[in-house]
């Protein structure tokens, strides 16, 4: 009986670059999985020199943290890539973004900084587009929402439908006009922006945009709970 072949062992990666990029207009319905075969492609077309993992089914050196929600549209997605050989961040960014459709951007690469990309983002800034919502429901949800100690809302997961505290997680809400600008803390399990407006129709049942709420990420990385900055991860 003949034993199988061992797979080729490949070197570890050179370099690590962290890619900031955003998704707008339509592309902001493309989803994770879309999105990774899209950026896979690019990479491919771009001629970005690409580690792999070793063993019986090598794949490229990409690392995702915390993708924003399928429908949301961002300015602040983060990912790193790993790469065979030292290339010039700025080439990258150019060549990259060339190679993927309109509405998928690349905002910045850099040198990826030491440790898990996934703790270096601990929290988002996000725009809530509301049309056709009088302000006063606006107000008063969000008042009632700040007043609470804890705001119970319900999200079918991967494991089953969880329940969690959705006030917990908000650092800052405040109301503008047609528009609420939040921020959240990301905590396990991670609390979305329509999970804040689930709880907010909780809190007053008034609270029912008539048009579907555009979501936003605005910034994302380390969060100062103090102040509510978000400063780049």
């Amino acid at each position: 009986m003949t034993s199988r072949a061992q797979p080729a062992q490949h070197a570890p990666p050179v370099q690590w670059l962290r890619v900031r990029y955003a998704k707008r207009g339509r592309a902001r319905f493309t989803s994770h999985r879309d999105f990774s075969r899209a950026l896979e492609r690019a990479l491919r077309r771009a001629g970005v020199p690409m580690a792999y993992s070793s063993g019986f089914s090598p794949h490229p050196r990409i690392s995702y943290a915390n993708a924003a929600p399928t429908g949301a549209a961002s300015e602040a997605e983060y990912l790193e890539i790993g790469l065979a050989e030292a290339c010039d961040p700025a080439k990258v960014r150019a060549a990259l973004d060339a190679a993927l459709p309109p509405g998928l951007d690349i905002v910045d690469v850099a040198p990826s900084s030491i440790g898990s990309l996934a703790d270096r983002l601990t929290g988002s800034r996000w725009r809530i587009e509301l049309v056709g919502l009088p302000p006063d429901h606006t107000r008063v949800a969000v008042d009632r929402f700040l007043a609470a100690t804890s705001v119970p809302v319900e999200r079918m997961t991967r494991t089953g439908l969880r329940e969690f505290d959705a006030r917990s997680a908000v650092v800052s809400l405040s109301a503008q006009p047609d528009a609420l600008d939040l921020v959240l803390a990301h905590q396990v399990p991670l609390v979305r922006p329509d999970d804040v407006l689930v709880a907010l129709t909780t809190v007053t049942p008034e609270f029912v945009p008539p048009a579907a709420p555009v979501l936003t990420r605005l910034s994302q990385g380390r969060l100062d709970p103090a102040s509510g900055e978000i400063a780049e991860p």
